[in-house]
């Protein structure tokens, strides 16, 4: 008698997750707001931003993966995600406390400052149940870009729902999982960014 065969990962969704993870949409909500806030000067401030809130945590998470401390990028355990998470934050806040020091146009701290929010609220969530990041930084990022550009971003936010349907398709989350996360990054995201901006 043969042992059943794992099923077959979908590769469009595989390539969904990854293509569109958490650290690309911070990178370009950086910049764009960046660009939004003061142009070439804002634009260096997202890259400052990308830096300590995109790529500082990716590869704080990478060197975890080589370590083998959790699977893969996109931390998939829980209790893994308690660790991670306020590594993440204090990257991030490292980031901002430069943007304070160096008079940062206060469109982008405030979005810092939204990030930074998110991050705490999903880590009180991820105590008790697992909330997607994916869908909850993709939905927060559109909302802010709403914001600062107006309602035609909103054409950008049926990408959430394909980062969602991926996180479910590959069975790293559950429907609701990828819900709440929507809501809350936008939700975190707008109140925190209209009360500082």
């Amino acid at each position: 008698m043969t042992a059943p065969a794992h099923p077959v990962e979908s590769r469009p969704a595989r390539l969904i997750t990854d293509g569109l993870e958490p650290k690309n949409w911070i990178i370009a909500v950086t910049l764009l707001m960046g660009w939004h806030a003061q142009r070439l000067v804002g634009v260096g401030w997202g890259l400052e931003a990308a830096l300590f809130s995109g790529v500082i945590p990716i590869l704080l998470i990478k060197a975890g993966e080589r370590r083998g401390h959790w699977g893969d990028r996109h931390v998939r355990r829980r209790q893994d995600r308690l660790v991670v998470i306020p590594l993440i934050m204090a990257s991030v806040i490292c980031g901002m406390a430069l943007m304070l020091v160096g008079h940062a146009p206060s469109e982008m701290v405030a979005l810092v400052a939204a990030m930074l929010a998110a991050l705490v609220v999903i880590l009180a969530v991820t105590v008790f149940w697992k909330v997607s990041v994916h869908t909850a930084v993709s939905s927060g990022a559109i909302a802010m870009l709403v914001i600062a550009y107006g309602p035609w971003m909103l054409v950008l936010y049926p990408l959430v729902a394909v980062v969602g349907w991926s996180r479910v398709e590959l069975k790293d989350h559950t429907l609701a999982q990828v819900l709440v996360g929507t809501v809350l990054g936008a939700a975190v995201a707008v109140a925190t960014f209209l009360a500082l901006r």
